[in-house]
């Protein structure tokens, strides 16, 4: 297993090694007040089995509890985190969201965890089904608090393994082999939301991530350039070429 982020400086971009597998940690997309009331609400949340909303092969690794559908505070949670990642410049840029599901927020207690698994590649209904493109998860437990529980993506059989500050979130390709390591003491909060690109392919939103970035480098360097102006065109440009709107 690589690099484990505990405590640590979150990463604005992390590459699995030998793969182009684009990950995304983004710090305190929760404000302290946010994740005071979300903490206080989850407290008295009323919580049922996680296999309840696995698929069939997923339910057999999948041991965790979740709030429960059409709970009286569920809506305020979801609008929580919802309003957090809309305005996330970094979660917008990176992922380009064209849709997403509702949120699901989980519990780990001791004993718990979620074997590997691939996300669903289609979530929701007739109506309003949405592509699984994309995973987040916004940690909402201080790590300190728990022992255990890291988030592990596995890429060509190299692990990784996160363990964010509370407030924080990644974003990793649904469509990776990931688990949540069992946990062996206290107690792990979190939020999932999965989100449907306007570009499907995860190399290109790759290649979008890193001009948008070089373009906003190249601005604080030396303005509206020449240079600049080649790499906002090219950016767009392919924006334009591989969204599906």
């Amino acid at each position: 297993m690589s690099e484990v982020i505990i405590h640590a400086t979150v990463y604005p971009r992390y590459a699995l090694p030998g793969e182009t597998t684009l990950i995304i940690c983004v710090p305190n997309i929760l404000t302290a007040e946010e994740l005071r009331v979300l903490r206080g609400e989850l407290q008295g949340a009323s919580f049922v089995d996680g296999a309840s909303t696995a698929g069939w092969s997923a339910r057999e690794v999948k041991k965790n509890l979740q709030v429960a559908s059409g709970s009286a505070n569920q809506q305020k949670l979801q609008d929580i985190v919802r309003s957090a990642f809309m305005r996330s410049p970094v979660l917008q840029a990176s992922s380009l969201p064209s849709a997403s599901t509702q949120v699901l927020f989980n519990r780990y207690d001791v004993g718990m965890q979620y074997g590997s698994h691939v996300d669903s590649p289609i979530m929701g209904s007739m109506g309003d089904a949405v592509r699984s493109d994309i995973a987040i998860t916004v940690f909402l437990s201080d790590p300190r608090t728990y022992v255990g529980g890291e988030l592990v993506v596995n890429s060509n059989g190299t692990e990784s393994a996160f363990k964010l500050e509370a407030g924080h979130a990644i974003a990793y390709p649904a469509n990776s082999l990931h688990r949540v390591a069992s946990i062996t003491e206290g107690a792990r909060y979190a939020a999932v939301i999965w989100v449907q690109s306007q570009v499907r392919d995860p190399a290109r939103r790759e290649l979008l991530w890193d001009l948008q970035n070089a373009k906003r480098q190249v601005f604080e360097r030396e303005g509206k350039s020449t240079t600049f102006d080649a790499i906002s065109k090219s950016h767009a440009n392919l924006l334009r070429m591989w969204a599906d709107v």
